[in-house]
């Protein structure tokens, strides 16, 4: 991923808030005949700590889906590619308060992203499944009134869903991540983006601010 200084996201804590945030990934691997490969996925991330060496992605895939297959093939795992993609948007000049003044302008794309490179590898434990399975539904279903629960479903119907997926792991070895968000453009332009955003395609304020390069303080002040 191309990486201008002013766009990179260094913060290790920064990319993990990234993934917390827009955890459904597109997961990229490459076969052994070289060609590429892409599946589409919510990650749960666990980050390091005493009980885990590196940063952990966690999911499951159909165990009908060709990338089981290929996995069973390398007991060490395969290389392998999870991009998140948080808020973006298409910025039009008409924004800008230069179009006014001398027209010197273009439209441009602001986004965020984080890249996880790491190894991929199959796990087919039921155990480990229930678990997995009861960790997603926790994460998605905990902001609802009334959460649904894998426990709410009869146990027979949960294992024989269970059985028709198979769990993956990454073991994450580096993370990137890059938020083009007009950061180097004057305070005046970033002010309109925010504002463009957030009135003409009605985005939110958080990631209007954020998509805008407006800091918190900045953001609060506007």
């Amino acid at each position: 991923m191309y990486q201008p200084p002013q766009f990179r996201i260094d913060s290790r804590a920064e990319c993990h808030r990234a993934i917390e945030e827009a955890p459904f990934a597109t997961l990229v691997t490459r076969d052994a005949s070289g060609e590429l490969s892409a599946d589409h996925l919510p990650l749960l991330l666990t980050p390091a700590g005493d009980e885990w060496p590196a940063d952990t992605l966690c999911g499951h895939i159909a165990r009908a889906n060709p990338l089981v297959k290929r996995l069973a093939s390398f007991q060490e795992g395969i290389e392998a590619l999870a991009i998140f993609h948080g808020p973006q948007a298409y910025i039009t000049p008409s924004w800008y308060p230069a179009k006014r003044e001398h027209g010197k302008v273009v439209p441009t794309w602001n986004y965020q992203v984080v890249h996880a490179h790491g190894w991929l590898r199959l796990i087919d434990d039921p155990h480990w499944l229930r678990e997995m399975v009861t960790a997603l539904t926790e994460r998605f279903e905990g902001e609802r009134q009334r959460p649904w629960r894998v426990d709410d479903a009869p146990d027979d119907y949960i294992a024989a869903m269970c059985r028709a997926i198979v769990g993956i792991e990454i073991s994450v070895e580096r993370l990137t991540g890059k938020r083009k968000a007009s950061q180097h453009k004057p305070l005046e332009e970033r002010r309109a983006i925010q504002r463009g955003l957030r009135d003409e395609y009605g985005v939110n304020e958080r990631d209007a601010a954020s998509l805008g390069g407006i800091s918190s303080s900045s953001f609060a002040s506007d």
